[in-house]
């Protein structure tokens, strides 16, 4: 019987094929007591489970060095520095000891049960990033679970038979497979996701993750079609079901009829076409059909992402995200010459383009220490963050900033401030940047010229534009934290995020009135957010004067696509309609522009 489950769109596409299901290496733990004699074996099990997925992931980072760009080498890499160094977590490993010493609980037993402590810290975290950070270290306890039972990695290039009837094993090595296969597992980490890549699987389905999740970002830059976050999914499906991933809608349907079947292997080939004639878009400039041309930058989280940029054929960094920098350093931060370094390669990366560094956004809700949460902080989204907390820090804050004029010698840099609101603030920002200049002065050490540029994501700043166009060079637009300030929505809130929503009439007055007064002054605007790389927004965005859209680097060639077909004169009658209307998703729905 075919039925559908649905979940969270993270990767666009449609994968097709059979199910195979990965159980979690947790379910089936076993519990008992040992003897007083068998601590130091206990102890010396676990030891020897997590030097043995160490290992595993050292190798995995050598054999990034040989896959294409494609692979999203940079951003694996990252997540699998993340899990190492949770495998040197001291409150897991202390913890664990403590379990199998004091309540002579056995190796597995008591590595799931720190596991479940640890959790609950991570449950009450605000932030939605952070919570998921859990699904971390729950990866590595289930790579460590498997080692010690001497259990593959779930995604280790398994083989398949076709026909095979549901509820049959067809895992056999040796076998072939005749038939695409999906992944149904309750989650995934980065490590199985890099040898997801390198294994048969044509797409995957977890029951949890969110949009920020390491497996959803992973999909996204691998170009993966993926659903997260389904729930019940892998209790649902049965071993060897067809399956169809809609990576667009986030939905999943399981035992598809012939004519579903056939409608979206329809829409597979449709899509497979599509991207072949994005390809060819990579050279040709972003020019409007009347002329209006349009920078298309990207969005980028560490200095090696520089490649992926330009190969997208991005034409300049929109967003350099500093804080991948910061986080996760358990007290020691990045000093200036670390710092210098990374955006030097950033800047070198890029061959001359401009790239524009965003100052740390990290505070109350993204701690740079994930085991040091202060939960008096009732709402850490209107709280110590971004440069409020900069500004609390002045000795950070300087370090950072004499790292970015350093890096500005060695080509064009902006440097972006998030989350600006008060006037008062303006004047110490720029204070402290003429001051890292003097510094770096009376140091004797080269620095470049650069554009200072504010992020318009309070309603507040967007409402006083005069005053930052007053001491600004540009201005970029954070439409995610500006809908979420504007509509009261915290998008990490399951019970609201239906109410997200970037059409809504405020949002698009304020982003429009930010664009217009930018453009009466001369000044650069550019939209940092996701609505920059959202299609279906593209075209009301160059109607409203937008110029310069920054996005993440696989996002590129389909936006440039819109432009393309794009007559700027048309749009903007029909643009000043939309937000106009009392409800502008209507407005824009079956007009052909």
């Amino acid at each position: 019987m075919t039925f559908s489950i649905h979940g969270l769109a993270v990767s666009r596409g449609v994968a097709i094929g059979r199910a195979v299901l990965v159980a979690s290496s947790r379910m089936d733990v076993a519990h008992y007591f040992i003897q007083a004699n068998e601590v130091d074996a206990e102890i010396a099990r676990v030891r020897a489970g997590r030097d043995l997925v160490v290992e595993e992931l050292h190798r995995l980072q050598l054999s990034i060095a040989h896959m294409g760009p494609k692979e999203a080498t940079h951003e694996l890499s990252a997540l699998l520095d993340v899990h190492l160094m949770l495998l040197q977590d001291v409150e897991l490993i202390n913890g664990v000891k403590a379990w199998i010493v004091d309540r002579l609980y056995n190796a597995e037993w008591a590595l799931t049960t720190q596991l479940d402590i640890i959790s609950r810290h991570f449950d009450e975290m605000e932030d939605a990033y952070l919570r998921e950070r859990k699904a971390d270290l729950e990866q590595i306890v289930e790579r460590i679970l498997r080692a010690m039972r001497g259990v593959a990695s779930p995604v280790a290039a398994p083989k398949a038979r076709a026909g095979r009837k549901s509820g049959q094993q067809d895992l056999l090595l040796g076998d072939t497979v005749d038939v695409p296969l999906v992944l149904v597992a309750h989650d995934l980490s980065p490590a199985d996701m890099l040898q997801f890549k390198q294994s048969v699987f044509a797409g995957f389905i977890t029951d949890v993750g969110g949009k920020t999740s390491h497996t959803a970002i992973v999909a996204r830059s691998m170009d993966i079609p993926a659903v997260v976050g389904a729930r019940t999914c892998s209790q649902l499906v049965r071993q060897d079901d067809w399956i169809i991933i809609d990576g667009d809608a986030g939905v999943v349907i399981v035992d598809p009829s012939p004519i579903i079947l056939a409608e979206y292997g329809f829409k597979k080939r449709q899509l497979e076409l599509e991207r072949g004639r994005l390809s060819r878009l990579l050279n040709t400039p972003a020019v409007t059909m009347d002329g209006e041309k349009v920078q298309l930058l990207a969005n980028i989280e560490m200095p090696e992402d520089a490649q992926s940029a330009l190969q997208a054929g991005a034409v300049g960094v929109g967003l350099f995200r500093s804080e991948f920098l910061f986080m996760g350093r358990r007290g020691h931060l990045p000093d200036e010459e670390e710092q210098f370094q990374a955006y030097k390669r950033a800047v070198e990366g890029m061959k001359g383009l401009p790239v524009t560094i965003r100052t740390v956004d990290v505070g109350a809700d993204k701690p740079l220490d994930s085991s040091v949460y202060d939960d008096a902080h009732l709402n850490p989204a209107l709280g110590l963050r971004a440069i409020r907390w900069s500004l609390a820090d002045p000795a950070m804050f300087l370090t950072q900033l004499r790292a970015i004029l350093r890096a500005a010698a060695f080509g064009q840099v902006h440097l972006l401030v998030p989350m600006l609101a008060h006037a008062s603030e303006i004047h110490q920002t720029l204070a402290h940047i003429a001051q890292a200049r003097a510094m770096l002065d009376k140091r004797g050490l080269a620095h470049g010229p650069v554009q200072i540029g504010a992020m318009i994501e309070i309603p507040a700043a967007a409402l006083t534009l005069k005053l930052f166009l007053k001491h600004f060079d540009f201005l970029s637009i954070g439409t995610n934290d500006l809908i979420q300030y504007t509509l009261a929505i915290d998008r990490a809130d399951e019970s609201v995020a239906h109410l997200y929503d970037p059409l809504h009439p405020a949002v698009l007055q304020l982003v429009a009135a930010t664009i217009a007064e930018c453009r009466k002054q001369g000044k650069g605007v550019s939209v940092c957010g996701e609505m920059a790389g959202d299609v279906m927004l593209t075209r009301l965005l160059l109607g409203l004067g937008l110029r310069s859209f920054s996005m993440h680097p696989a996002q590129i060639l389909a936006v440039k696509q819109e432009i393309l077909r794009s007559d700027t004169t048309r749009l903007e009658p029909w643009a000043q309609r939309v937000i106009a209307a009392e409800d502008p998703t209507l407005e824009m729905t079956g007009v052909a522009l």
